[in-house]
């Protein structure tokens, strides 16, 4: 019995391997496809040389394989159990006394070292790609500091924002430059045309030749004085330091899990600290409303007069103090941190869902659990993506956020196996 028990489990587990191969291999080559595109506009146009690019490519591989994983796993279920279950096989394994329990755990079992690895990727070698990606990045930008400069795009850095138009070549149309200057006063420089000027090699200066300039100039201070040019060329420089700077920290998808929890625990110190000091002020205006109060009783000045200003502030100090605090920033690091959990092990409870779905085909179940799959992938990434917008625009919870997609799948996996029951699986 145990030797037919390691013959049906490795049979099942080669079966699953396969399928989740081929799945495997479209989903890296459809992510990798579109990596090569993006590359290939941002990157290849800007005549970076070939080979710095395909530096760029393998750094972002590691990206590319976190992604795939838990979609092949899915993917991959469904189209072994699939054809499992319309070639009659599983039928026949368990009129041969298999239970159910024996052909599921080779799914199991796979399904966690899938999660498992897609987790070390996504925490390990991620970051890792990311850092040696920022670092090439970097000294591409001393050689061609064109590649910052796309259509389309808002880039902000320390004290300076670009907001780009239609590109055309080395061409930009509809730019808008904010920066600061001489201390508080802000300038905005609108221009029709802007194209980035060659400039020597390790000189630290992107330069840009301005046609059609409209320049303002205006000091928040004192908002009636302001100052206004027009131009038919005009050149404006950009130290490299403030592009090198910001692509230098990474992410917080680009950290590691340890990593990102030491920046949360930081930024909650510090969003603690915060709640404190308003929970400090609510008091201290409570107490200061309380003793205007009294000395104005003290005075016998007139009782509807204090009880009507006494009223008012305590509405403004019960107002500040029920204004939610919110740190939007810590709230997307908390999104990225569970997210580094929640998608991994999606390929855990795919299987879940994927064992008994693929098991209701009839007919050409490989096919038939490879459309399924690529449904339910698309409608998991939808759910993704709606509670990461829920958590980062309306501060919904950022645990649920990220892993109410799961237990949707695991919940439409309990539904298959009760749908199952029912039929008398």
């Amino acid at each position: 019995m145990a030797r037919r028990y390691r013959t049906v489990t490795g049979y099942m587990a080669r079966e699953f391997l396969f399928a989740f191969f081929v799945a495997f291999m479209f989903f890296f080559m459809i992510f990798f496809v579109n990596q090569l595109l993006l590359l290939a506009e941002n990157i290849l146009s800007k005549r970076v040389p070939f080979w710095d690019v395909a530096q760029l490519v393998v750094y972002a591989v590691p990206s590319i394989i976190a992604m795939s994983f838990p979609f092949a796993s899915l993917v991959g279920a469904l189209m072994a159990s699939g054809r499992l279950s319309s070639d009659v096989e599983i039928l026949v394994m368990m009129a041969s006394g298999i239970p159910k329990r024996r052909l599921f755990a080779p799914f199991l079992a796979i399904g966690l070292a899938i999660s498992l690895v897609s987790f070390a990727v996504n925490d390990v070698l991620l970051p890792l790609g990311a850092i040696n990606f920022g670092k090439l990045y970097r000294r591409l930008l001393q050689t061609t500091p064109a590649l910052e400069l796309q259509p389309f795009t808002v880039k902000r850095y320390e004290g300076l924002t670009i907001v780009t138009g239609a590109g055309d070549g080395n061409m930009i149309t509809n730019v808008t430059i904010m920066d600061r200057v001489e201390g508080t006063k802000r300038r905005i420089v609108n221009a029709a045309r802007a194209s980035v000027v060659d400039a020597e090699i390790g000189s630290g200066i992107l330069s840009l030749e301005l046609e059609n300039v409209y320049l303002h100039v205006y000091d928040p201070g004192n908002p009636e004085r302001y100052e206004y040019m027009t131009a038919a060329r005009m050149r404006y420089n950009i130290l490299l330091r403030d592009f090198t700077d910001a692509v230098r920290a990474l992410g917080p998808r680009e950290m590691s899990s340890s990593d990102l929890k030491t920046a949360i625990d930081r930024k909650q110190l510090s969003f603690d600290q915060r709640v404190r000091q308003k929970e400090e002020e609510y008091a201290r205006r409570m107490t200061a409303v309380a003793e205007s109060y009294a000395a104005a009783v003290s005075r016998h000045e007139r009782a509807g007069r204090n009880l009507a200003s006494l009223e008012s502030s305590i509405r403004e100090a019960e107002n500040r103090a029920s204004a939610k605090l919110m740190d939007r920033e810590l709230h997307l690091f908390l999104l990225e941190y569970y997210k580094k959990f929640s998608l991994p092990f999606a390929a855990l409870c795919f299987v879940f869902f994927a064992f008994p779905a693929g098991m209701s085909t009839r007919k050409s179940g490989g096919a038939v659990g490879f459309g399924i799959g690529l449904l339910v992938a698309v409608l998991y990434w939808c759910l993704l993506f709606a509670g990461q917008l829920l958590g980062a625009q309306m501060g919904f919870s950022a645990f649920w956020s990220m892993w109410l997609p799961n237990a949707f799948i695991l919940a439409a996996g309990a539904f298959a196996v009760a749908f199952k029951r029912i039929k008398g699986w």
